[in-house]
């Protein structure tokens, strides 16, 4: 394996207490997360089911990569994986194998229940996480809030392990009381802030149509957040899912403390190549493009025609309604410590073109002068160049991208199920009760872009 640069090597989430001030070195914020530990827990019957293996897997595969002390699972080691994801054959083995630990947590851990009725709170933390149809979210553990039983997306234990890891980060992080105090949730039917999350809506459809085709532009954090999801939902024959999947770089070892899909074994390898694999594992059928994407890339009309795009990158998200596409998915995260848990998507084409959304490229929060950066500088750690390098990149936590990835697919499978589709949504995970979320002003229900039944088509 070859030899990476800080830059490509620092932990992007260890990198916001740099950025903060919180630590004044490199080694003083990594010991600062590796004192972070979580505990999830769920019950024999909810291990039975489908939608609560989604929330417990995606909560161990995204908190492993937060919580560096540990995170230690108790569940029915023997119960039979019932999520269509490539993993072990019984759900302790998949815990494993995602990097939890498995174990009954510490009373002094902060503690994820997953589903399940409301329990007595003993812990300082302990939230749940909740579900029905298109909506999911977390309440605290102790809370009366039940969904009544409906078929659930399964988008929704996503969003809502991701919002589970959030608030449990941000308990950590900061010791602060409110943390997990609160409902918090989404509905990816109707995610404006007037909507109620929490309110069972029949208006919401039955997850009856799929996509057949789409194009992944960027396979980094948001891209596998984004295949993750791709993987839970419940196609007939995993085959009739096309992907072409774009991407120039290869895993380094700061990828994995974001990508949900990256583990140390792939470093060095492209992720166009372990994504693919990943993908065909799962079942899919894949095609792979090594190449930027800019202007002068067009999409053959024989090319999946719904893209989805999560690339750090301004010139290339300038050419994204240049090449062909009918119908785009953006997203975008913050980068820096201050605003590294927001997040803003985009459906294109728009109002706005393209080049005009991005015409002012990406800012820097000018952390060079931090003291962990200049201690790395008067050390001889790092020379100017490799301070400034290391300083430019983005602070990340694999838990907002998830987010984001669950946001982007509803738009596609709002798309094929008739329901509006957004032009924006600007949302930061400090404050959701803010977001802004603005309808697209054109008609798309002209677009045909393949679709496949999943059985509960009326």
């Amino acid at each position: 394996m070859s030899k990476f640069s800080t830059a490509e090597s620092l932990h992007r989430l260890v990198k916001e207490a740099i950025d903060s001030g919180a630590a004044s070195t490199i080694g003083e914020a990594q010991q600062m997360f590796r004192t972070f530990r979580l505990g999830i827990e769920i019950n024999e019957g909810e291990a039975q089911s489908a939608t609560h293996q989604a929330a417990l897997l995606t909560a161990v595969a995204l908190s492993r990569r937060v919580f560096l002390g540990g995170v230690i699972v108790s569940c029915p080691r023997p119960t039979p994986l019932a999520v269509p994801l490539p993993l072990a054959r019984t759900l302790g083995e998949a815990v494993t194998q995602l990097g939890g630990t498995l174990g009954e947590p510490s009373i002094d851990d902060p503690l994820l229940t997953i589903g399940g009725p409301p329990k007595l709170q003993y812990r300082r933390f302990n939230v749940r996480t909740v579900y029905s149809g298109w909506c999911g979210g977390v309440v605290p553990a102790n809370s009366d809030f039940t969904f009544p039983s409906r078929d659930t997306v399964p988008l929704a234990p996503m969003l809502a392990a991701a919002l589970a890891v959030n608030e449990a980060f941000s308990f950590v992080r900061t010791g602060s009381s409110a943390a997990g105090r609160q409902p918090v949730g989404l509905s990816l039917w109707n995610p404006s802030p007037r909507s109620d999350w929490m309110v069972d809506s029949e208006r919401e459809p039955i997850l009856a149509y799929l996509p057949a085709s789409l194009w992944v532009v960027g396979l980094g954090h948001l891209g596998q957040a984004f295949l993750w999801g791709l993987g839970l939902l419940p196609y007939p024959s995993s085959a009739q899912l096309e992907l072409v999947l774009q991407d120039i770089d290869i895993i380094t070892p700061s990828s994995e403390s974001t990508s949900v899909l990256s583990e140390a074994s792939l470093i060095g390898r492209r992720k166009t190549r372990a994504m693919s694999a990943w993908a065909e594992q799962r079942g899919f059928t894949t095609k792979i493009v090594e190449r930027c994407f800019d202007p002068h890339f067009i999409r053959r009309s024989d090319e999946p025609s719904v893209a989805f795009c999560g690339v750090d990158n301004a010139l290339a998200r300038q050419a994204l309604d240049q090449v062909g596409f009918d119908f785009i998915v953006e997203a975008g995260l913050g980068r820096g410590y201050q605003d590294f848990r927001a997040m803003r998507l985009h459906t294109l084409p728009g109002p706005l073109a393209a080049s005009s959304i991005w015409r002012n490229g990406d800012r820097s929060e000018g952390t060079e002068s931090r003291p962990g950066y200049q201690k790395l500088l008067a050390d001889g750690d790092l020379d100017q160049c490799g301070v400034t390098l290391l300083a430019g990149k983005a602070v990340g936590a694999p838990f907002v991208g998830s987010i984001a990835a669950c946001l982007a697919l509803s738009e596609i499978l709002r798309l094929l199920h008739g329901g509006r589709i957004h032009q924006l949504i600007d949302l930061d995970l400090k404050g959701m009760e803010h977001r802004n979320v603005v309808l697209h002003p054109a008609d798309f229900s002209a677009i045909n872009p393949g679709f496949v039944a999943t059985g509960s088509a009326p």
